[in-house]
């Protein structure tokens, strides 16, 4: 399982880093391309900070948040027992896990994040694979908590005590 997890993951990030490299090469100083007119487009850019340009400049901030979820993904799928119960939260922390490293990947190497998916009909802020990573995992990770697992499901979490000698 955890050889299938690892190859997902470089996967998922090989994908995201492929689509922000075409990015750049095609759309960078470009006006925005339209896919669907009125709807989405191809627009470039270069964003600094989180959504709607908050903490701008704050890239080790960032850096340090992606590591932490990528640190948590990472622990959670460790833990994970074996067996099909599981498989929707294995799904859930590698797309966790790789929307994080994605973006870290960026911050680290870039010191910005390559956004490029605009949402023109909402104005909703332009992201990246990435970002449809964490988003698409943390909503599949709330829906998996409220329908298909219970409290006793993630004992696995938490240690075990070890018994006291007397």
């Amino acid at each position: 399982m955890l050889l299938c997890g690892v190859l997902c993951c470089i996967a998922l990030v090989g994908i995201d880093q492929l689509t922000k490299y075409l990015a750049v090469a095609r759309l960078a100083g470009k006006a925005g391309v339209p896919v669907i007119p009125g709807v989405l487009e191809l627009f470039y850019l270069e964003n600094r900070g989180a959504a709607f340009g908050m903490l701008t400049n704050r890239q080790w901030f960032f850096v340090a948040v992606a590591a932490v979820m990528l640190a948590a993904a990472v622990y959670v799928y460790l833990r994970l027992p074996a067996g099909r119960h599981y498989l929707f939260l294995r799904l859930i922390c590698i797309l966790i896990a790789s929307g994080a490293a994605g973006n870290m990947l960026d911050r680290l190497f870039r010191h910005y994040v390559v956004d490029f998916l605009y949402v023109s009909a909402i104005d909703f802020p332009v992201f990246n694979v990435a970002d449809c990573y964490v988003c698409v995992g943390t909503g599949l990770a709330v829906l998996a908590l409220f329908t298909l697992y219970r409290e006793e499901d993630f004992s696995f979490l938490t240690p075990k005590k070890k018994a006291r000698e007397t």
